[in-house]
């Protein structure tokens, strides 16, 4: 990756595929143990093994899922710290940011989305294709923002199109100091996999598309090396590769262990689960 040398640098963590329970405790450990001033700013990459549905931070999981069914079939069900609906993790890339509201940009959450998803944009156009944010691309008339149970049922104003259907999905939480955002890369369409397992039928759902249906899929790590170039170009940044520290490894294993993987937490919400180790 070429970049100039006097941009901000901003931590590259690719942690390749984990269970759903690792990659929502990593993600919520990184938020929590990024400290504003000192810490650098993450783009995290990583994967899921084996295939996972997610629920949103305010879904009710009996409604928003037939839990008898993901049982039976053995699919694993976490929920996100992010808001949003449904996503059936396979066969995609997924991103996550944190960072300080700074960093995000000025001007809102709207614009700070704008600022945030900049590379993706960057990422797809660079592979060829025609992408813009649904703000700015959708069909005059129609509505955006609306709630859905499925994620890649519906369009929110910086979700990205092109040739008017959307290409996955992103979310954001907000706290005082950092701003957590993660989304997905899909690289085959997998939402009818998803869709068996909702109680319902999702409208929409079938206007969701893959890079692979694009015929712009070049296989996942040349994909990664696109989206890093992507990243420095929107950004202005420098990214530096590295590995989870020791504070965030320990507290992501216990955020896996006592919140994600089951329990109160997966199927009714509610608070965050801890705080990062202090610096030994």
């Amino acid at each position: 990756m070429k970049s100039n040398d006097t941009a901000p640098l901003w931590r590259l963590v690719d942690t390749g595929p984990l269970e759903g329970a690792a990659n929502m405790a990593v993600d919520e450990a990184l938020l929590t143990c990024f400290r504003p001033g000192e810490s650098l700013p993450v783009l995290r990459l990583y994967g899921w093994a084996p295939p996972t549905l997610s629920l949103g931070r305010y879904q009710e999981a009996a409604a928003s899922l037939d839990l008898g069914l993901c049982r039976a079939e053995g699919i694993p069900v976490v929920r996100r710290m992010t808001g949003g609906g449904v996503i059936y993790h396979a066969d995609e890339l997924t991103y996550s940011i944190v960072c300080s509201p700074a960093e995000a940009g000025e001007g809102g959450v709207k614009a700070g989305f704008r600022r945030l998803c900049s590379f993706l944009i960057e990422g797809y156009r660079r592979l060829g294709l025609d992408a813009g944010f649904a703000v700015d691309r959708a069909p005059h008339g129609e509505r955006l923002g609306e709630r859905t149970s499925f994620c890649f049922a519906g369009k929110e104003e910086y979700d990205v199109l092109v040739g008017g259907r959307k290409v996955g999905g992103n979310a954001q939480r907000r706290l005082r100091e950092a701003i957590l955002q993660h989304g997905s890369i899909p690289l085959e369409n997998r939402v009818a996999d998803g869709v068996r397992f909702l109680p319902g039928p999702a409208p929409g759902a079938e206007t969701a598309v893959s890079l692979a249906e694009l015929g712009a899929a070049p296989g996942e790590g040349r994909l990664k090396e696109i989206l890093a170039a992507s990243f420095e170009a929107a950004m202005g940044a420098r990214l530096v590769p590295g590995a989870l520290t020791g504070e965030e490894r320990e507290l992501a294993l216990r955020l896996e262990r006592e919140k994600y993987r089951g329990g109160p937490w997966t199927l009714e919400g509610g608070k965050e689960g801890g705080r990062c180790p202090k610096k030994t």
